[in-house]
């Protein structure tokens, strides 16, 4: 008897079980590997921007994810949210005029928004217009001088993660400017202090009535050609809203509420905008 080898049977096992394994990883592989049909649809996926949608009675251009979200942005023209979507932002939608839309005004009270507006005096104008007809929580500004549409994807979140909120926006401007009125009016306004009294002026700043300033809001509903009013006491919204309806230019109290907004088309000064003589 020649004795030829000897083979290691546990050794030899072991290779079987190795070549069975890289056997089945190399057919899970292929098996497993995308097409490349498969790689293009999927990338295709990926890149592929959202729709612009239309939103509401006014068919405002809109991303798909207003609705779903606690948050939106509004903006001002449709090539704003396609700029935004382009960006992965979903939640945009536009005014898409210088009259803000009911539906923009009823969103700002249901969902927290942010105005992204332009940085020219387009921009500037809606601003205010928005400031006193919603519930906007945020502002965010375009660079001065461009417009939301132009702006690259990092100049977008950079505005953004800028914003400022809405009552914070004229707060500045209110604290440094002085206010020019009439001799007249400065007069009168120092002789109502501690009064809790009211003066209802007409355009030639002759004087309508004196009232406690408790009657005031429903006088001024009742009474026409006021062009200035002058009170003891606190600016409240309710005034504002009724100066509003009755045309009157010109209110002036000892300050303003906290809770009230800027309007357009009534001048609200406090006793501290006006310089001393």
């Amino acid at each position: 008897m020649i004795l030829e080898k000897i083979e290691d049977v546990r050794e030899a096992r072991r290779k079987v079980i190795i070549d069975r394994a890289k056997e089945i990883l190399h057919k899970w592989n292929i098996e497993a590997m995308p097409s490349v049909d498969e790689v293009f649809k999927e990338v295709a996926e990926t890149l592929k921007i959202a729709k612009v949608e239309k939103y509401g009675s006014e068919e405002l251009s809109a991303g798909p994810e207003v609705d779903s979200s606690k948050e939106i942005v509004v903006v001002e023209g449709r090539a704003d949210v396609i700029n935004l979507m382009r960006c992965g932002m979903l939640n945009i939608i536009a005014l898409e005029g210088a009259k803000v839309p009911e539906t923009i005004k009823k969103l700002s009270k249901e969902k927290e928004a942010t105005a992204f507006l332009d940085g020219d005096r387009g921009g500037d104008l809606i601003l205010k217009e928005l400031l006193q007809v919603t519930d906007v929580k945020y502002i965010a500004r375009a660079p001065r001088g461009k417009e939301v549409e132009e702006l690259n994807c990092k100049e977008i979140f950079e505005a953004l993660e800028a914003k400022v909120p809405m009552e914070e926006v004229f707060k500045p401007k209110r604290e440094k400017q002085k206010i020019e009125v009439p001799s007249e009016i400065a007069q009168l306004m120092k002789g109502l202090e501690g009064t809790l009294e009211a003066i209802l002026l007409s355009e030639k700043l002759e004087q309508i009535e004196r009232l406690p300033v408790s009657q005031l809001a429903e006088k001024l509903q009742q009474t026409d050609g006021v062009d200035t009013v002058i009170f003891d006491g606190i600016i409240t919204q309710r005034i504002v809203d009724v100066a509003s309806e009755k045309n009157i230019k010109r209110i002036i109290a000892s300050r303003v509420s906290e809770a009230v907004k800027p309007s357009l088309n009534v001048q609200l000064i406090t006793s501290s905008d006006i310089p001393e003589s």
